[in-house]
């Protein structure tokens, strides 16, 4: 079985979301930038971000430009903040090794600090519309019950993973552009993880439908949770840091998180470690690259 390339499109026509990194005119860079955002972060959080970020640094080098405290206190609240750090540092290559643009090539964009195998694909598609598997976690639920007849994709593999989208992409170019991104769309509107709503799915054969909507058999998905995690110390520290133009004392640092001190000891530390806060001489704390700010 495979997935309905002519009633998907006429469906993604008519009912994809009007997202701003799909609008005429934006740029692979952009579209880079807003696919490293949505890494494990909502739409919904994201476009705002993405929007102000379009205006300040319409170009690579625009970012290279700019401090990595600037790109952090810009990155805000959407989480895993060294993404923007990842994002900052690709700015500096495509600045200064490929004349200010985003490449078009999978092999070259994998060179990109901070890209990996579906962010590469990503952009070539949907900048550059080429026909090439992307696969993220909508995909692979939509593949797994649409084609396979399972509730659930399973654990990735990258190779069968993009083998089975490879299979079902059409082979006219600009349509498996067009059908990729429906694809993704059509997982993350209808066919939801936890309520999909096959009555307003718009393909006319669903194996998993025809199976009578088996329950996964696998052991239960696990929920990530939030609240009390390392995460959560760190999002606060990070949100002191971010705040301040100048290196905060350690006792404001420690005032944010009092119920573990042990856990935010921990927090602090591993955030040094991943760059993202710098100390100074004098033992205070500030945001990367702002360590030696007096």
């Amino acid at each position: 079985m495979s997935v309905d390339a002519p009633s998907l499109l006429r469906w993604y026509a008519a009912q994809a979301r009007d997202l701003p990194w799909r609008r005429d005119g934006v740029t692979g860079w952009q579209i880079l930038m807003s696919e490293v955002m949505l890494q494990q972060t909502p739409v919904v959080r994201v476009a705002p971000i993405w929007e102000e970020w379009v205006q300040r640094w319409p170009v690579p080098s625009a970012m290279a430009a700019s401090s990595q405290a600037e790109v952090l206190r810009a990155w805000g609240k959407l989480g895993y903040p060294r993404r923007a750090l990842r994002l900052h540092e690709c700015a500096g290559v495509l600045a200064a090794e490929h004349d200010d643009r985003v490449p078009e090539d999978v092999d070259v964009l994998l060179t990109l600090p901070g890209v990996g195998a579906y962010t590469a694909r990503a952009v070539a598609c949907f900048a550059y519309g080429q026909r090439v598997p992307v696969v993220d976690t909508n995909v692979r639920r939509v593949v797994a019950r649409a084609v396979h007849g399972r509730a659930e994709p399973g654990n990735p593999s990258t190779t069968r993973d993009l083998a089975d989208v490879e299979e079902i992409l059409p082979r006219q170019r600009a349509r498996a552009a067009t059908f990729s991104a429906a694809l993704m769309e059509l997982g993350a509107t209808v066919c939801t993880a936890r309520t999909p709503d096959c009555g307003r799915c718009p393909l006319p054969e669903c194996a998993w439908v025809q199976a009578g909507r088996p329950a996964h058999d696998g052991p239960p998905r696990k929920v990530q949770k939030f609240a009390g995690t390392d995460r959560q110390v760190r999002g606060r520290l990070m949100a002191v840091l971010r705040e301040s133009s100048v290196p905060v004392e350690r006792p404001v640092l420690d005032s944010v998180w009092t119920t573990d001190p042990g856990q935010r000891d921990r927090a602090l530390h591993s955030l040094l470690v991943d760059g993202l806060v710098e100390q100074t001489d004098d033992g205070r704390f500030a945001l990367a690259g702002e360590g030696s700010t007096s």
